[in-house]
């Protein structure tokens, strides 16, 4: 009969292998680990892109709606109208409420949460009371006593037109790029360059020739802006997705243009090419976007060798 292996042996057995699987198993979790971040990279880069596409505010407001389903329990959309807040689309509830959601209107001077992303132009997130959301809107969503609503305002030319409002589990990091995103996207109607040019600056009336060229110019001028303005904030929401690591450590450590160099080099460049060369003298929109979102109003993160506005 063979005898027994010695203890001593059976330890060495039993280290090598637990050595192995645990191994077996670190490979398996940095696999996993990697496999979500690649799939979460996507269905973000997804939705992005989607938002961007969007032709109208109306598909813009539903196209976010979608996309923010995807990192909250519940989401609703509302347009803000002087100083209503009224519902666009609802989703997470039951289909009757989703049907009259259009219908609804909130005052903001009965909703304080709401009133507040409007005026600070900032997220919010709110107990859900009658006070804070409004008694119809927490009626209307079966708000439970424990729920908290998470406020994002949608800035667009220093105005807030939208607001996507979430509940349930919500991560809030990505619904607040998609708003941003989404404002930056947001369709000015037609009518509007044309409408304010005729106020600031109508054609003299003792020289009726030249009123065509004119308001032809001036238009083309507001619509140069705004699409100036809103290449900024694209280009700045794509830098703050795809390189949340490099935003967050050149932060951390007061040189965000060293560590975002390529991207920022490249969108100076497409700046000036796109928008400075047709129109001299334009403010540097992609600095001030700079400023603002990243460096949360502190030039200095920006670093010792940014170059500073275009000029």
């Amino acid at each position: 009969m063979a005898s027994a292996a010695p203890p001593s042996s059976l330890r060495q057995i039993l280290e090598g292998q637990l050595s192995q699987l645990s191994g077996e198993m670190e490979r398996l979790f940095l696999e996993a680990r990697r496999r979500a971040r690649g799939e979460l990279a996507e269905q973000l880069n997804q939705a992005v892109r989607r938002i961007r596409q969007a032709s109208t505010p109306e598909e813009l407001l539903a196209t976010l709606l979608d996309a923010a389903c995807g990192f909250a329990g519940s989401a609703a959309v509302f347009r803000i109208d002087r100083d209503v807040a009224r519902g666009v689309r609802i989703r997470g509830v039951p289909e009757d409420v989703a049907k009259v959601f259009g219908d609804f209107e909130i005052p903001l001077a009965s909703a304080a949460a709401l009133a507040g992303a409007v005026e600070s132009r900032d997220p919010v997130i709110a107990a859900i009371t009658g006070a804070e959301v409004s008694g119809e809107m927490a009626a209307l969503a079966s708000h439970g006593a424990e729920d908290r609503a998470s406020i994002f305002p949608l800035v667009v030319e220093n105005r807030v037109p939208a607001l996507l409002y979430a509940w349930g589990d919500v991560q809030g990091a990505a619904l607040e790029l998609f708003a941003q995103v989404a404002a930056a996207a947001w369709t000015v109607p037609a009518a509007a360059p044309v409408e304010l040019v005729t106020i600031a600056a109508p054609a003299p009336p003792a020289a009726p020739a030249p009123l065509p060229a004119a308001p032809e110019l001036s238009g083309e001028q507001e619509r140069l802006h705004l699409k100036a303005q809103r290449f900024a904030r694209v280009r700045v929401a794509e830098m703050r997705l795809n390189e949340a690591a490099a935003v967050h450590s050149g932060a951390a450590q007061k040189n965000l243009y060293e560590a975002l160099r390529p991207r920022i080099d490249a969108a100076r460049a497409a700046m000036r090419e796109k928008f400075f060369e047709p129109c001299p003298g334009m403010p540097d929109y992609l600095h001030l976007e700079l400023v603002r979102t990243l460096a949360h109003d502190e030039p200095e993160l920006l670093g010792k060798d940014y170059p500073g506005p275009l000029a």
